[in-house]
C-alpha cells in the first residue's frame, strides 16, 4: 500500500479525518446504489400488472425519505464535531514558537526570510533564500504569510499544510517538523502563466545541520 508521508505533529489527525469522512461517504454511496438497484429490480415492470402513481404522502413511502435523511443528519454532525476539531488545533490554536519565518509568494517563486543567529526576525542577520525553505526537526514554527501580486497558496503537502496568501494581509500559521527530509513546497492556486513552475523545496534538518546552515548562510551574506 502506497504510504503517504506525514512530516508534522498534525498531519496524521487530518489524514484521519479524511478517511473518517471517506468512510461515511463510501458506505452511504454503496448504501444508497444498492437500494437503487434493489428497487429497480423489485418494481420492474411485470406481465399483467398496472402501475401505480404513488404520491410520496403515505406512512410506509415517507419512511424511506425522513429516516435516511434523518441518518445522514447524524453522520453529519459527527463530521462536523471531527472537523472543527481538527481546524481549531490547525487554523485556531497557535502554540507558542520556536522560530519564525517569513513566506512572500510572488509570480512565480517562493521568498524565504529566516532568522539567524539571533532567532529574530527582521533584524540584520536575516537570511533570505528564494525556492529553498530551511528548518529544524522537532521545532515549532510561525510563519508570517504574505503575497506581493496575486493570490498565492502555501502548500506543504507533507505537513498536510495549504494557507492561501492574499496581497496586503500577512497570515500567521504554524507547524512542527516531525521527520527530517527533503520535501516539495508548491502554490496550490492558479496565479498565472507560470503557475505551473511555481515550486520550491522544504529542507527538514537536524539541530546540529540547521545550525551550521545559519552560520555558512550568515556568513555569506555578511559583507
Amino acid at each position: 500500500m502506497l504510504e503517504l508521508v506525514q512530516a508534522s505533529t498534525y498531519a496524521a489527525d487530518i489524514d484521519r479525518l479524511i478517511l473518517f469522512i471517506g468512510v461515511i461517504v463510501g458506505v452511504w454511496f454503496l448504501l444508497a446504489e444498492g437500494i437503487f438497484f434493489w428497487l429497480i429490480w423489485k418494481f420492474r415492470a411485470k406481465p399483467g400488472e398496472r402501475t401505480q402513481y404513488l404520491d410520496g404522502t403515505e406512512k410506509n413511502v415517507k419512511k424511506w425519505i425522513t429516516i435516511p435523511h434523518a441518518l445522514v443528519l447524524v453522520c453529519d454532525v459527527f463530521i462536523l464535531v471531527g472537523a472543527v476539531s481538527v481546524w481549531y488545533d490547525v487554523k485556531q490554536q497557535l502554540p507558542d514558537a520556536d522560530s519564525t519565518i517569513r513566506v512572500i509568494g510572488q509570480q512565480w517563486a517562493w521568498t524565504f526570510q529566516h532568522p539567524g543567529a539571533d532567532n529574530e526576525l527582521d533584524t540584520s542577520d536575516d537570511i533570505f533564500t528564494v525556492n529553498d525553505l530551511h528548518v529544524e526537526v522537532e521545532k515549532t514554527y510561525h510563519f508570517q504569510l504574505e503575497s506581493r501580486d496575486v493570490l498565492h497558496s502555501f502548500s506543504v503537502p507533507v505537513f498536510r499544510l495549504k494557507q492561501d496568501a492574499i496581497p496586503g494581509r500577512s497570515i500567521t500559521g504554524w507547524f512542527t517538523p516531525t521527520r527530517t527530509g527533503e520535501h516539495d513546497v508548491q502554490c496550490s492556486e492558479i496565479c498565472g502563466i507560470g503557475h505551473g513552475v511555481m515550486a520550491a523545496r522544504i529542507h527538514i534538518e537536524d539541530a546540529n545541520t540547521h545550525a551550521a546552515w545559519i552560520t555558512r548562510s550568515s556568513a555569506a551574506t555578511t559583507p
